[in-house]
């Protein structure tokens, strides 16, 4: 690991710590050669998905323009940047567990509105009339009616 101070690569680790979700590894290292000390963060580089775009264009996945998407969704809401980025972190591990080399952006977006959904209801609206491009009231109106559907049905099938 390079000092960003001096450039100097010899350096020892004083501490180190799980990250959020234990997902990261934070290390507190100091510089052999300027004394200075500095953090940085460890990642597994996990494989996630191709995203198939609704032209068929293929695209890396991009965390920040997701990421982006949704706080535009929870604006003025009383959603946390914390709840925002663990909601994120969500939607990535599942893209990483479905094994696939490529999903549709359908899919990004049907989990985001799923969680949108569980996390404050009026973001999950604001993020679903850009992403199905609502056009009418009706529209929004099919929309809430699917979010108390599921409320009135019976679970037990009676």
């Amino acid at each position: 690991m390079r000092c960003p101070y001096c450039g100097d690569e010899a350096n020892r680790v004083i501490d180190s710590r799980l990250g959020r979700d234990a997902e990261e590894v934070r290390r507190r290292r100091e510089c052999a050669e300027c004394g200075r000390r500095f953090t940085t963060r460890e990642r597994v580089d996990a494989v996630i998905p191709r995203i198939i775009k609704q032209d068929a264009r293929r695209e890396e996945f991009k965390r920040d323009k997701l990421q982006a998407g949704i706080e535009r969704a929870c604006e003025k809401r009383s959603v946390s940047a914390d709840a925002i980025e663990k909601l994120v972190d969500r939607i990535e591990r599942r893209l990483q567990e479905t094994g696939e080399k490529e999903v549709s952006s359908g899919y990004v977006g049907e989990r985001a509105m799923e969680e949108l959904t569980a996390l404050d209801p009026i973001a999950a609206v604001r993020f679903a009339s850009v992403f199905r491009n609502f056009q009418s009231a009706e529209d929004y109106s099919d929309f809430f009616a699917s979010l108390e559907a599921p409320k009135s049905e019976d679970p037990s099938g009676s």
